[in-house]
């Protein structure tokens, strides 16, 4: 009978020093399953911390523009340093730092500088728990192009790791053929997890944070919010795409394809059981019709009126190629009988907006086209809410008796999956009343 196999992935908080150090390793040496281990770089030890992979980010930009960039690296390297002189581990850190030193130094590369943290944190810990270190640039697969290439990571990380009875991997970065580092954007050690427990065929794929499991709405805005015990792939990945930090949405996506349980751990609380994503839900499992609620500002609404512009006439297409051509992507789109709405982020708009209301104009002829600016997009997501037909009408007639004006609305078929645009100010406002909601909605449960 095989093994059962669980990867682990621990975030930048959970391996900040050298005390989280020994807190991952009581985690994993307390489940022989937990086998092969992904770590992001340090994170913050408080508040006004840097993040390493800042510190390596400013160091690059320093050195690209020719400046000095010695207090950067020397902040790299006390950090390192502290954490292996706590763990009395010996590894060649100044090596290393002299390594990343004549790189800025003389040829900088952004992917490689910002990967150096995960590099070190993954082969300081290996040492640390007796396990053998895996560089991702021998198993995470991208073209020349920086793109990731699927088949070949699925069948490269199964060749090196799964010869290997346990393992620490690097997160966040990997290599095309000819050796060249390239890395997913910021949080993709989420990903690198993700791949390796697909990879591996893994019974279970944990994310180990700072936080108890996922948050029904986040935490700045509504005070103590409850933590959802279960909720779908589908729900996490809306969630996680428009606000919710605790995992990124492209680690759902792969985990979700091989039916990979993820369950979200707090490493500093790791007897809370957390969240588990999973796609159907467990016997006696009772959810609320209202899952979660997360948002993002920094939106705009472009509406664009034309008589008829259902009428076969290619209205559409034409609006999307334009877009198309200037690689703006928007986050919806919606048609109406003689209208399109377009939900944009704000800062992607900013710089092209005039030149591109002439190009509709001059491309589409339209009656009108209106800009609302500073707004923002709020997600409301529940599986269940097949059960509760009136979860999203609840919603709606909340905001609109808490005086919040709505914008948009794109409402997904079947299950709730509302996506509300409202006015930046009353953002928080939202949020709170929609969570209220779903509190009352619990407890009538």
């Amino acid at each position: 009978m095989s093994r059962h196999i669980v990867v682990a992935k621990f975030g930048g908080t959970s391996i900040a020093d050298a005390a989280q150090f020994r807190k991952i390793s009581k985690i994993v040496h307390e489940n022989p399953e937990r086998r092969f281990i992904v770590v992001s770089a340090p994170g913050k030890r408080f508040p006004e911390d840097r993040k390493v992979t800042d510190l390596l980010l400013d160091s690059y930009e320093k050195a690209l523009a020719g400046k000095p960039f010695s207090a950067e690296v020397d902040e790299i390297k006390n950090r390192f340093r502290e954490i292996l002189a706590d763990l009395n581990i010996d590894f060649p850190i100044e090596e290393e730092i002299r390594h990343l030193t004549k790189s800025l130094s003389s040829n900088p590369k952004r992917d490689y500088t910002a990967s150096r943290g995960e590099y070190l944190t993954a082969e300081i810990l290996a040492r640390y728990l007796g396990y053998t270190f895996v560089d991702p640039a021998w198993c995470i697969c991208f073209d020349e192009n920086g793109r990731l290439n699927m088949a070949m990571t699925i069948r490269t990380i199964r060749a090196s790791l799964l010869p290997l009875k346990h393992a620490v991997i690097a997160g966040f970065y990997g290599a095309d053929m000819s050796g060249k580092i390239h890395t997913f954007e910021r949080g993709g050690s989420d990903i690198t997890g993700s791949l390796v427990a697909c990879a591996l065929g893994a019974d279970l794929y944990e994310n180990w944070t700072d936080v108890s499991g996922l948050y029904a709405a986040d935490p700045r805005i509504v005070d103590h919010p409850e933590t959802v015990s279960h909720m779908s792939y589908r729900e996490l990945r809306t969630l996680s795409y428009m606000g919710a930090s605790v995992l990124h949405s492209d680690a759902v996506l792969s985990a979700s394809e091989m039916e990979i349980p993820i369950n979200i751990r707090n490493t500093n609380r790791p007897d809370d059981p957390g969240t588990m994503i999973v796609r159907h839900l467990p016997a006696g499992v009772v959810k609320n019709p209202v899952t979660g609620v997360s948002g993002r500002k920094g939106m705009s609404v472009i509406q664009i009126e034309k008589v008829m512009v259902s009428d076969g006439s290619g209205f559409s297409a034409l609006m999307l190629d334009i877009l198309k051509k200037r690689a703006l992507p928007f986050e919806y789109c919606l048609t109406g009988i003689d209208s399109i709405t377009l939900v944009i982020r704000s800062d992607l708009l900013d710089s092209c907006k005039d030149d591109l209301f002439e190009e509709i104009r001059e491309t589409l002829n339209p009656d009108f086209i209106g800009l609302r600016e500073k707004q923002s997009l709020i997600a409301v997501t529940g599986e269940k809410a097949t059960e509760a037909s009136d979860a999203n009408v609840q919603v709606l007639e909340r905001l609109t008796k808490e005086d919040i004006e709505i914008s948009t609305i794109n409402q997904g078929a079947g299950k709730l999956n509302l996506l509300i645009g409202v006015p930046e100010e009353r953002y928080e406002d939202a949020i709170r009343a929609i969570y209220d909601l779903r509190q009352n909605m619990t407890r009538k449960i």
